[in-house]
């Protein structure tokens, strides 16, 4: 196996709650589920039977006021660690808590449970915002997430700092803040790298700290989550437009776990290859 040294995790994140914001995490154990505790919850839409998810903003833009976070670190055979969820208004409430549904329903105006089994067949609405370049305009599509999971379509997502880099110099208006991405690796380039450089370790193995393994399988397609308002960072298309107009709507790299360990922030990252 030939290794060539790529550059370094330079944060990474997890995401207790699909849909709201996550927490930057200095390490994490990463198993064949991907990262310890990311997307552990959803949000159950009673009235559509749908998992709730920001990809249909018209409904659920306000997650990203919410903020998740797991009270338990560590992985230790839970599947469903315990997660406390901060409200816009101050409020608080967590996953063990009798009175949690209630709350989320109250505040989010329709019925919703917390849910960490996954249901067959579970599925998101996608809008598509009239953006040239991407596959659909003006219009909801459905997605049917992976057997067991509330992932849209892969178990980790990385970005390079070389990608935000590029696209921040093709529209400097724009903020392109690594929290619009949600990404769970942010991988720092070795050297002076710039633009999309990710887009070459698609198809390879991207090995991390000791013994983590992933194998980075395609490229990650951009969507509407990545232009609306979170924070103190503003609405703004532009974001998935830039994208679009000058990478295919593509930016950073889905992979799945081949093996995995402790990653942690600073960690090296190589792209392993077999012998010619």
């Amino acid at each position: 196996m030939t290794r060539t040294f790529v550059g370094t995790v330079k944060a990474l994140w997890r995401y207790p709650v699909k849909s709201m914001r996550g927490e930057q995490i200095a390490t994490s154990t990463l198993t064949q589920r991907g990262f310890f505790g990311d997307r552990a919850y959803a949000l159950w839409d009673e009235q559509t039977q749908k998992v709730a998810s920001a990809k249909n903003p018209k409904k659920w833009a306000q997650l990203l006021g919410y903020q998740a976070r797991l009270l338990n670190s560590t992985a230790n055979g839970e599947t469903s660690p315990e997660v406390e969820i901060s409200l816009p208004d101050g409020q608080s409430t967590n996953s063990s808590s009798t009175e949690v549904n209630t709350l989320l329903s109250t505040v989010l105006g329709r019925p919703v449970r917390l849910i960490s089994a996954v249901p067959d067949q579970a599925s998101i609405e996608h809008y598509w915002p009239e953006v040239e370049g991407t596959k659909y305009q003006d219009t909801i599509t459905q997605i049917v997430m992976p057997t067991g999971t509330f992932f849209d379509a892969c178990h980790v997502h990385a970005i390079s700092t070389a990608t935000l880099a590029r696209l921040k110099e093709l529209s400097p208006a724009s903020t392109f803040d690594v929290r619009r991405f949600r990404p769970n690796l942010v991988i720092q380039p070795v050297g002076d790298r710039f633009g999309f450089v990710e887009d070459a370790w698609v198809n390879h193995t991207l090995a991390i700290g000791e013994t983590a393994r992933l194998d980075a399988f395609t490229g990650c397609p951009r969507c509407v989550m990545t232009t609306l308002p979170q924070s103190e960072l503003p609405a703004d298309l532009d974001i998935l437009r830039t994208t679009a107009q000058h990478n295919q709507v593509i930016a950073g790299i889905r992979a799945t776990v081949l093996q995995g360990g402790l990653i942690r922030q600073g960690d090296p990252i190589w792209i392993e290859k077999p012998p010619v």
